[in-house]
């Protein structure tokens, strides 16, 4: 059998040898050779924010029994988290007391419209070791009478900003150096940019719907983070001047 045929192929670049119009400024650069080049880009960046959500309550015959309860393990979880360096505004906290029947119960539940269950507690992590050392701790000390949410892992504006400006640095680097590579192919030294622009930007991922269920429990926690993972991606085209070769005199000693 003949070998498969070789894939087409795909122009990068391009060398224009239009000429150059009037008024443009650049003695180093030889008039009207330009380099056209195309270039991309695709960048991931983790989730830089965890929401864990905490619940306890209490239901004791007497209302002060029941409030003291749950006062001394809200404590505890205040505790905790100062130690782990979590500063206060991290954690919200709210309580709701209510007669049951015949009994007094006390909860405590963070305002979260989102969530469909009430919490006690709710903190933000920004260190996802720290985040599990906490949970790790909270479970070892107060077992069966907290019940810890799986974390929900999210992206700050701030790092969803800082991930498109760096995927389109990135595009118009790799642009560039591609140029530099054509010009260096044919003995050529890249000028000034004169033109570049952004084509197309993509973004993707970064979040986990909370209705997919059943399976995330089970996902272990970076099977999670690299879920919430975001992706962006970037092409640019630009345009450079070419230069005529160095004239590399030898110098006298």
């Amino acid at each position: 059998m003949a070998p498969p045929a070789p894939p087409p192929s795909r122009v990068f670049a391009e060398l224009d040898l239009a000429p150059s119009p009037e008024g443009r400024v650049g003695p180093a650069a030889l008039p009207g050779r330009e380099v056209h080049v195309s270039g991309s880009a695709e960048l991931s960046a983790r989730p830089d924010r965890a929401r864990v959500s905490l619940r306890l309550g209490s239901r004791k015959e007497a209302a002060v029994a029941a409030r003291s309860s749950v006062s001394r393990r809200l404590q505890y979880i205040a505790h905790t988290a100062r130690l782990h360096g979590i500063p206060e505004e991290n954690m919200t906290v709210t309580e709701d007391f209510s007669r049951v029947e015949n009994t007094y119960q006390m909860e405590a539940e963070p305002f979260l419209p989102s969530a469909s269950c009430k919490a006690l507690v709710c903190i933000i992590f920004s260190d996802f070791g720290k985040m599990q050392n906490v949970c790790n701790l909270l479970i070892e000390k107060l077992g069966t009478s907290v019940t810890i949410n799986p974390p929900h892992f999210y992206h700050t504006p701030e790092a969803i900003d800082s991930l498109r400006r760096q995927v389109c640095v990135t595009a118009v680097g790799n642009t560039r150096r591609k140029a530099q590579e054509v010009c260096q192919l044919f003995g050529q030294a890249l000028g000034k940019p004169l033109l570049i622009k952004e084509e197309e930007t993509k973004e993707w991922g970064g979040h986990i719907d909370s209705h997919l269920s059943l399976s995330a429990d089970s996902q272990t926690l970076q099977e999670k983070i690299q879920n919430a993972t975001a992706y962006a991606s970037c092409r640019v085209f630009a345009v450079f001047e070419i230069k005529g070769k160095e004239n590399r005199r030898s110098k006298l000693p």
